[in-house]
């Protein structure tokens, strides 16, 4: 996917000066603009990096990003990830360096993100209703003729108020029918006839184009292999019914589209077994969480511990922190808390201890619970832990971790920073 001035936006973010704003970089970095910083590759131990810290491991990210690109063209997938999890640009760039089809986002704010980065093949895993983003995308498809978004649409009502918004648009915006994953599951519509009906609606209008249909596995109601299996092929029969009725007459390619990050094994395994239909199908994969991994929910729910044989993932973030407290033996404190950890799905793991630059496994500590700036630590009899030790802390769920985080430095297994993420939430 060509960049396009998009390229000159990314250069543009190693411009920006640090100061202030950015947690755990160096005070005496403060001035310099990111490049320059980057290019001292100060140690994220010894360089003056402040607890607490986040830092993404250079070899892990790079290990993650070819292992999806890998598993994408082995099993004929477009591969879509989802960028809400980083909202991190220049991680869109080394995707689509890997091959990635487009970029997945979830609202228009991330759109206008990716797009003010250079990145025009986009797909929106949601309904769009609000009549100023799309005002927005009708000016974009109206201006830029190689823009592409897809998008979601799941209601009559919806049809009509996008129709409303895009009137006088010089080409239609495309939209697949989403399939809602079950009874009480998230958005969708609930059955295939809702799902016909909106099609038609669809049909009926001149702004909008029915590109293909669309839903999201993780939401199928008590998962499990079979459950999602049934659901994907119930969504894969939808689009074949919809071909057959001649809803897709006059397109290039019928898009069916779905994947997280805990499923997407099934989604190869089901859109592999897609009928030929009267045009080309385009198998659009959404996993996001992949690009950092994580040392807890997607440790335990990733499709490569059912396939081994197919890769595997590393998990790719550290938060380093402090501990600043030692009041009793079965107790400390560190300086990180939840404005700077996730724990909507875990709490953080303690894995390892900094002490006169050496590091050994945590023996004994265990994260308890998080305050807003502290971390709650439990020290067991045989633990060795004082004041001013650096801990290394595993996370659970990559997309509340970069969204802690503008601007995370990359370090190399020795801890030289080659690079920094920025992030737009």
């Amino acid at each position: 996917m060509a960049l396009g001035t998009g390229s000159e936006a990314l250069a543009r973010l190693g411009g920006e000066r640090v100061d202030h704003r950015f947690k755990g970089l160096p005070p005496d970095a403060e001035g310099l603009t990111v490049q320059e910083l980057a290019a001292q590759r100060r140690n994220l131990f010894t360089g003056g990096f402040t607890t607490p810290v986040l830092a993404l491991s250079a070899e892990r990210l790079e290990h993650n990003l070819k292992v999806m690109e890998a598993y994408a063209v082995r099993h004929g997938l477009a591969f879509a990830p989802h960028g809400k999890t980083s909202m991190a640009p220049q991680l869109f760039r080394r995707q689509i360096e890997h091959g990635a089809w487009g970029i997945t986002l979830a609202v228009p704010h991330q759109v206008r993100v990716a797009y003010a980065y250079g990145f025009r093949r986009l797909f929106l895993a949601n309904e769009l209703v609000d009549a100023a983003a799309l005002r927005w995308v009708a000016d974009r498809l109206d201006a830029d003729p190689d823009f592409r978004l897809i998008c979601y649409v799941d209601s009559v009502r919806a049809v009509r108020l996008m129709d409303a918004a895009l009137r006088g648009v010089s080409r239609p915006l495309e939209v697949v029918v989403e399939l809602a994953a079950g009874e009480g599951a998230r958005t969708g519509a609930r059955t295939e006839a809702a799902c016909a009906e909106v099609a038609d609606a669809v049909a009926a209008t001149g702004t909008l184009r029915l590109a293909g249909v669309a839903g999201y596995e993780g939401e199928v109601p008590r998962a499990d292999p079979e459950r999602v299996r049934a659901w994907l092929r119930r969504l894969v029969a939808l689009a074949a019914g919809f071909d057959a009725d001649g809803r897709f007459a006059g397109l290039e390619e019928i898009v069916v589209s779905a994947g997280g990050s805990a499923w997407f094994d099934a989604v190869a395994d089901v859109f592999a077994g897609i009928p030929e239909l009267s045009r080309p199908v385009l198998k659009v994969l959404r996993s996001g969480a992949y690009v950092s991994h994580d040392d807890g929910h997607y440790r335990e729910v990733t499709p490569f511990n059912r396939i081994p044989g197919e890769g595997t993932l590393q998990p790719a973030f550290r938060l380093w922190t402090q501990v600043v407290s030692r009041p009793s033996a079965e107790q400390a404190f560190a300086n990180a808390g939840k404005r700077d950890a996730a724990y909507d799905l875990h709490l953080p793991a303690v894995q390892v201890v900094r002490r006169d630059g050496v590091e050994r496994p945590a023996d004994g500590i265990e994260v308890a619970a998080l305050s807003d700036q502290h971390t709650w630590l439990r020290t067991a009899p045989e633990a060795d832990l004082e004041v001013g030790d650096w801990i290394g802390l595993g996370l659970s769920h990559p997309c509340t971790s970069f969204d802690k985080w503008q601007l995370i430095p990359v370090a190399e297994a020795d801890g030289t920073v080659v690079d920094y993420i920025r992030t737009f939430f």
